[in-house]
């Protein structure tokens, strides 16, 4: 199995079991995460977060905050990597209904993730501005 082959697997499982130990196990102590959700989840103005006890922070944060019935999980098994790279889809259409939609893209260096990324789709991204804007009301 490849470095990203396991961090496929392993990020996955960990992430659907609210395992946060053993997802931030799988970053390098400096590692990068950037996402749409960080403002939101953690009251800040960027979605920018660095090093592993900033991510752990987040992680323990957003999985405090689940259950969300538009959180499924679901993924088809396919993914793109190389030696340094994996990019998966959550995608919006499942076979049980409509999930939010996300991509997670990953640089990984020495088997660890060093930054991660993850991009919205349309749908996610609906649900986070009616949160922010039910925040302003």
């Amino acid at each position: 199995m490849t470095a990203a082959e396991y961090v496929y697997e392993a990020w996955h499982h960990a992430a659907k079991n609210r395992d946060t130990a053993a997802l931030v196990a799988l970053y390098a102590d400096d590692a990068e995460f950037e996402s749409p959700l960080v403002p939101v989840i953690m009251n800040r103005e960027s979605g920018l977060l660095r090093g592993r006890e900033e991510i752990l922070a987040f992680l323990e944060e957003g999985t405090r905050r689940r259950p969300n019935d538009l959180v499924r999980w679901y993924r088809d098994g396919r993914f793109l990597a190389d030696e340094t790279l994996l990019v998966w889809e959550y995608p919006r259409m499942t076979p049980n209904g409509e999930q939010v939609d996300i991509l997670e893209l990953m640089e990984l260096e020495h088997g660890k993730i060093r930054r991660h990324r993850i991009y919205w789709g349309w749908f996610g991204t609906q649900m986070l501005l009616r949160s922010a804007l039910a925040k302003q009301a």
